[in-house]
């Protein structure tokens, strides 16, 4: 069907249902520089282009559905939270967010740390070349085959999460003759604005040892005896997808509270403290997340005022950005199959994809921004969700999005801000192929993650 011949869905004027929505747009083709990477714009002829590259050619070469990520603003945003921390502070980049051992070699060029939280992501930290003395080592439930991996390998820190877990390292580091430094994480009873489920540090949740009732002084009284150990801070982490500073501001005072505690109970000064991470990002125009440099200087004068008050010298200070990194470098590349007009509700718009490469919207209610990207178009907006081919009702990439109401099977369209978590968290789902991710600088493009296969799947079921 000829795009002129297309049925147009209803237009942003008709009744539509209660969404998470605004009003459409003055201009579809005009791009939010707040929720692309750097180097997306659109050439000369309307098509969306990244590092030098134009969509059209990374469908054709690639293919969709695909993650497109831009080294360069990779790079940018790594080494704006290296520049923005100094020297004086530490920056682990949280690999949860997404890895691969291109993205560790960058973070290793830029000068950046690395978090890892199980035993595939510190195989593919050590494979790609990260020194062990730069990777943290995280988790809620660690095996022993883990840990020995980690204590063996050298790894700078392991972040204890459980009373069970400081005897299980110590006595693990013990037997293979090392001290193994070590941070206890605690959790501060700040509930940070966020969804239910990515809050991290109230007390009813399986992370960390709580602050309430003297048990993380306890575990800070246990782990000083244990000869495997080396205790050298605290670590607390409060949620994800954060822009209002006060939550850290209330964690740091409590953990500062706890080094005080340890000092006049132990006569020690533990050197270190990590607040973790859950900077937010821009995935619509409505959110306005800080630059590096304003959080740095937040987190430090909140950090330093508390030991001031508390007459301690002020630890070095950690961080755990990993959305705030990757989240925006990449766009997750689409092509559209069918268009479905439900008259006076909306436009259902169904791609190649869908949950299985982006589970957040059906996890976490997350909202996302669409733009039509191998074309510029004329035509009057039209309300959209943007679904996938998944048997699932619930199978949303985009639930409320203005798109042209010329839109039709074998456009292009993007969703912005997929660099995090996406590609990390995807499925095989209905047995639908995992995406390749595609790394774009300077008019080149090349696969750093290739796509699954139907012999990758089939390889697995040796029923």
């Amino acid at each position: 069907m000829s795009r002129s011949a297309h049925p147009a869905g209803p237009r942003h004027a008709d009744v539509v249902p209660e969404g998470h929505y605004s009003a459409p747009p003055a201009d579809l083709n005009a791009l939010d520089t707040k929720v692309w990477a750097h180097t997306v714009g659109r050439d000369v002829d309307g098509v969306v282009t990244v590092g030098g590259i134009d969509v059209k050619r990374l469908a054709e070469e690639f293919g969709t559905p695909a993650y497109i990520l831009d080294e360069e603003d990779f790079r940018i945003r790594a080494r704006a939270w290296r520049t923005a921390f100094g020297h004086d502070a530490d920056v682990f980049y949280a690999g949860k967010a997404f890895l691969s051992r291109a993205v560790v070699r960058w973070l290793h060029e830029e000068g950046l740390n690395l978090d890892v939280c199980s035993g595939g992501e510190l195989a593919t930290a050590l494979l790609a070349g990260m020194p062990a003395e730069r990777i943290a080592f995280h988790g809620n439930n660690k095996s022993a085959e883990e840990i020995e991996r980690a204590v063996r390998a050298g790894v700078g820190r392991i972040v204890l999460d459980s009373f069970q877990e400081i005897v299980r390292v110590a006595h693990l580091a013990q037997s293979l003759g090392k001290r193994q430094q070590v941070q206890i994480r605690v959790t501060v009873g700040v509930e940070a604005h966020t969804h239910e489920f990515i809050a991290t540090a109230h007390e009813d949740q399986k992370f960390g040892i709580p602050l309430a009732g003297g048990q993380a002084a306890e575990a800070v009284r246990r782990a000083l005896q244990l000869d495997g150990l080396e205790v050298i801070g605290i670590h607390s982490h409060i949620g994800s997808q954060i822009f209002d500073m006060s939550g850290f501001e209330v964690a740091a005072h409590r953990v500062v509270g706890l080094l005080k505690d340890i000092r006049d109970e132990h006569g020690v000064e533990l050197p270190e403290i990590d607040l973790g991470g859950g900077l937010g990002i821009a995935y619509t125009s409505d959110d306005d997340p800080r630059e590096p440099h304003e959080i740095a200087k937040a987190l430090t004068e909140i950090v330093s005022r508390a030991c001031d008050a508390a007459r301690l010298r002020t630890p070095r200070i950690s961080v755990e950005p990993g959305r705030a990194i990757v989240g925006p470098t990449a766009f997750t590349l689409y092509e559209v199959g069918t268009v479905k007009p439900l008259d006076g509700l909306r436009t259902y718009v169904s791609v190649d994809g869908g949950m299985s490469d982006n589970i957040r919207t059906a996890l976490y209610d997350a909202e996302y921004s669409v733009a039509l990207v191998s074309r510029t178009s004329g035509a009057a907006p039209m309300l959209c969700r943007v679904v996938g081919k998944h048997c699932e009702s619930g199978d949303i990439v985009v639930k409320d999005a203005f798109l042209p109401a010329d839109l039709a099977p074998g456009d292009l369209i993007a969703v912005p801000a997929t660099g995090a978590y996406c590609r990390s968290m995807a499925s095989n789902y209905n047995h639908v192929l995992r995406p390749p991710v595609v790394a774009v600088r300077d008019g080149e493009a090349r696969v750093i993650v290739r796509r699954e296969t139907e012999e990758d799947l089939l390889r697995l079921d040796v029923g």
